[in-house]
Parts: C-alpha cells; sequence; structure tokens
C-alpha cells in the first residue's frame, strides 16, 4: 500500500512529465486571445488539455497496460500504433523540440548579436542539455526523488511567486476577445487543447508510473492500477490550475505591447513583474520545463524499445535516443515539424478513440474496438493526405461531414465505427468478446533493473 506521501510524490513526477514548454505557452496565448472571456475559453481548454490525458491515463490504469489495450484491436496495430506514438513524441519531435525551446528561452535571449547566429552555441548548450537528460533518465528508479522532490516542487514554486506578485502588483485588466474567441471562446479552447498532444504522452507515461509504483513495494494489479488513477487524477488538478494561473497572466497582459505567440505574452508579463530579473526567470522555468519532459520521454521510449528490440539495453537505448534527439535538435527542427507533425495529426484522433473505448471495455467487444479504429484511423489518414499532400484539394468533398471544419470530423467516422462494431458483436453472440491473457498492469519493467 502507497503512504500518501508516496504517492503525491508520484502525482508530482506525472505532472512535470506532462508539463512542457508548450504547456506553459498555449494557455498564456489563450488568456491574450481571449480577454474578457478568458474563464470561458479556459474551459474548452481543460476539458482536452488535462480531461484527455488523465482519461489516457485512467484507460491504461483500467486496461492494465498500453499493450493489453492495442492488442484489443489487432496484433498488427499493437505494434504499429505505438511504435509511431513513440517515436512522433519521442525523438522524432517532442524530445530534439524541447532541447531548442530551452535554448531559445534559456540562453538566446541573453547572447550578444554575433553570438546568436553562431551553430556552434546551440550546438554546445543541447549536448549539456542532453548530457543532464541522459544522466538524470539512466536510473528511472530514482525519478521520483528527482522530480517529486526537487523539479516538480521547483516549477510550482516558481510560478505561484509569479502569481503572487501579480496580485499585489497588477498587470492590467482584461480586454475584449480576439479572433476565434470572440465568436466562440469555448470551442475554440477546446481545440487548442486538444492540439497539445498531451493524450497521446499519457498513453506511453503509463509504463513508467506503473513502474514506478511497483518499486514502492505494490505488486497486485488492481492496486497498481488504482494508484495510477489517483496519481493521473492530482496530476490532472495540479495541470488544471496551472493553466488557469498563465491564462490570468495572458489575458492580464493585454495592455502591454505587441505578441504573436504564448512565449513573447510570459515575456511580457515576466518584463512588466519584475523587470530584466524576469526574464531570467522564465529562462529558467522554461529550461527546467523541457528538461523534465525530456527525461519522461527518454525513460519512457527506452523502456518501450528495449522490450520490442531487446538486444539493447534499456541503458543503451537511452544513450542512442537521447543521442538522436541531440542531432535532430541541431540540424533543422523545421523538416521535422513538416514530417512529424502530420503523422502527430493522423494517429492523434485514433488515440483519443482508444481512451474512450478502454473506459468502456466492460460494455464492449473486440469487434467494436477495431471497426471504429478502422474507421478513425481512414478518415484521420485521408485528412492528413488532404492538409498535407493535396493543398486541401478534397475540403469540398469531406465538407459534408459534421465538425470537419472544426477539425475534428473524425468524431462522425468513430461512432458509426462503433455502432457498425456493436451490430457485428450482437450478431455474433458476444464470441468475440476479449481473450486477455495478460490482463493486469504487465509485470515486464524494463529499465528499472538496470
Amino acid at each position: 500500500m502507497l503512504k500518501k506521501k508516496e504517492l503525491i510524490l508520484i502525482s508530482f513526477m506525472l505532472f512535470s512529465m506532462f508539463f512542457g514548454a508548450g504547456n506553459l505557452i498555449f494557455p498564456a496565448f489563450l488568456g491574450r486571445s481571449a480577454g474578457e472571456d478568458v474563464w470561458l475559453s479556459l474551459a474548452g481548454f481543460i476539458l482536452t488539455a488535462v480531461g484527455l490525458p488523465i482519461l489516457g491515463v485512467l484507460a491504461v490504469a483500467k486496461a492494465g497496460s498500453l499493450d493489453t489495450l492495442v492488442n484489443r484491436v489487432h496484433p498488427v496495430f499493437a505494434f504499429l500504433f505505438p511504435f509511431l506514438i513513440y517515436v512522433s513524441i519521442g525523438p522524432g519531435l517532442a524530445i530534439p523540440r524541447a532541447g531548442s525551446t530551452a535554448y531559445e528561452m534559456g540562453l538566446k535571449p541573453f547572447l550578444p548579436a554575433e553570438g546568436v547566429s553562431q551553430p556552434m552555441v546551440l550546438f554546445f548548450y543541447t549536448v549539456v542539455f542532453f548530457a543532464i537528460t541522459l544522466w538524470l533518465s539512466l536510473n528511472p528508479s530514482k525519478l521520483v526523488d528527482r522530480f517529486g522532490k526537487l523539479l516538480t516542487p521547483l516549477l510550482l514554486i516558481m510560478i505561484v511567486i509569479i502569481f503572487v506578485k501579480s496580485l499585489l502588483t497588477p498587470i492590467g485588466a482584461f480586454s475584449e476577445a480576439t479572433g476565434a474567441y470572440a465568436q466562440n471562446g469555448f470551442f475554440q479552447g477546446f481545440m487548442d487543447g486538444y492540439l497539445t498532444m498531451d493524450a497521446l504522452a499519457a498513453l506511453v507515461f503509463g509504463i513508467v508510473v506503473a513502474n514506478t509504483i511497483r518499486t514502492k513495494g505494490v505488486t497486485d494489479s488492481k492496486s497498481v492500477s488504482k494508484y495510477m488513477g489517483y496519481a493521473g487524477i492530482i496530476a490532472g488538478v495540479l495541470l488544471a490550475s496551472i493553466y488557469g494561473i498563465l491564462a490570468f497572466f495572458g489575458a492580464s497582459s493585454t495592455s502591454h505591447g505587441e505578441a504573436e505567440n504564448g512565449a513573447q505574452v510570459l515575456t511580457i508579463v515576466m518584463n512588466q513583474l519584475f523587470g530584466g530579473v524576469g526574464i531570467v526567470m522564465l529562462g529558467l522555468l522554461f529550461t527546467l520545463a523541457c528538461l523534465c519532459v525530456c527525461i519522461g520521454l527518454v525513460i519512457s521510449c527506452s523502456q518501450y524499445f528495449s522490450t520490442i528490440f531487446p538486444k539493447l539495453s534499456y541503458a543503451k537505448w537511452a544513450v542512442v535516443l537521447t543521442v538522436i534527439s541531440l542531432l535532430l535538435a541541431n540540424m533543422g527542427l523545421t523538416q521535422i515539424l513538416s514530417i512529424s507533425v502530420p503523422i502527430l495529426g493522423a494517429i492523434y484522433p485514433v488515440a483519443v478513440v482508444l481512451i474512450v473505448l478502454g473506459l468502456c471495455q466492460d460494455w464492449i467487444t473486440n469487434q467494436v474496438y477495431l471497426v471504429a479504429t478502422l474507421f478513425t484511423a481512414a478518415f484521420s489518414v485521408l485528412e492528413t493526405i488532404n492538409s498535407t499532400f493535396l493543398g486541401r484539394a478534397l475540403d469540398s468533398a469531406l465538407s459534408f461531414v459534421p465538425l470537419y471544419d472544426k477539425g475534428v470530423g473524425w468524431i462522425l467516422p468513430a461512432v458509426i465505427g462503433v455502432i457498425i462494431g456493436l451490430l457485428i458483436s450482437g450478431r455474433a453472440g458476444g464470441s468475440g468478446a476479449r481473450e486477455e491473457s495478460g490482463a493486469g498492469v504487465s509485470n515486464a519493467s524494463p529499465g528499472l533493473a538496470e
């Protein structure tokens, strides 16, 4: 049985793994754009930026493991889908992006003009950044101590200090909502949270949380799943609270300067509150957030790849993935984004559907998983091809699909897939019920014995 202190520290760890640079930027820019409608827009944002990730953790906890969840669809899907997730949000995009973002916000603002133009400056910075990431990733069993007792408290203390200062010396009044937020603030916030892609991270962080709980002496599968759920809920409450503070910062900054993104919004806020010292604090905040996410992703990806490709140990995979991320962070992130973002756009709706089905597993069979996932994937891939390679030439043909113009046209195919799956299950008389010999949280714990 976990002690309350241990559960809180594990929840802090999960919060830090979610809370990266994007989680700082999105709510701040939402607040600035939504203005007086900030709380309505934030409600939509929290539904998808917090709700979906936490539901993802709960779905993995309920199924026992991501492997159990994806095997309900099809064996081929069970290999291909997790592989795409780990590559996309790991060394293919999220890890190198976090390293370069830490440089952009943590060091670049303090460099002289001639230093900014030198590629070797970025190289040396990322070498140090990823060396620290690797060092802190090589022993996952110490993750709770490093995150729960050090990195997460530092992040939270900094944000609380900034919030208290903003209350004592208000930045400014809220202004009217602008752009899409003026027309439909709630739904725009909903879409912004959907685009954070944290639901994907929730699926892959499950193994790290489960393994961490086991290191505390909890071996029963049901107990592990229960504590995973508790940790997810606590982490979700923390995320929602921090998003509210950041959105408040953004909404208060509308009368100061111009900002095209969340990073610029936070720069304005910190400069108004603390002057030059604020920029240093902001750089440290971004660096800590990026470091936490990189550590969590390196550990998750290394544990996964050492399981499916066991010729390399966890430690060797950690080295390989860190080196790849280091190189990509220095070789043009724009090209990486041009390849990885469409892949993420295609697989994210599938992940959402999988999470919802996982939470409903007591009432559905494998046929529902298969048909609903197939319909969702087919539409998502078609939509991605249309927007990425065809210049949206198929928009007129796809516009009849409800919510297509909102970016969530996959919902109707998913619902149709569920209905057809239920009909097939009924005709089969329930013969397609799951046969899960590995039900419960997998006992494999790659990397923890390293």
